[in-house]
């Protein structure tokens, strides 16, 4: 049995977002707002990591990191972006090639990392 080589993906993401994507059954990436034209996958959990805990929790009260696979030949198209420091790396993916890009992940999306607001007392 052959199976198709993938990389691994990581998503920070808000409680919002990571709700739709509960809805796809773990499967699929919701579509983005008009205001949102590209999707932002990352190559690394650290950076992932940083975002979700940096940014997602300040806005919403909590961030997640996801992680999941995509077909390598596939998502070879995208070129790495360095949005910053050596490792600041992400996948820039137009909004209206989401749905194809969904079709493409394989297994299922999931949460390895939350971060959450510390009550206050």
């Amino acid at each position: 049995m052959r199976t198709q080589p993938t990389t691994t993906l990581w998503r920070p993401t808000g409680p919002e977002e990571l709700a739709l994507v509960e809805a796809s059954g773990w499967t699929a990436w919701p579509p983005r707002l008009p205001e949102q034209p590209i999707f932002y996958p990352v190559l690394n959990e650290d950076y992932a990591v940083r975002i979700a805990r940096d940014w997602n929790v300040p806005a919403s009260g909590s961030g997640y990191v996801t992680r999941f696979e995509i077909d390598t030949e596939f998502v070879s198209r995208y070129p790495v972006r360095q949005a910053g420091g050596e490792t600041i790396l992400e996948l820039w993916v137009p909004a209206e090639e989401l749905e194809e890009f969904n079709a493409h992940i394989v297994g299922r999306i999931e949460v390895v990392r939350e971060f959450h607001a510390a009550p206050e007392s």
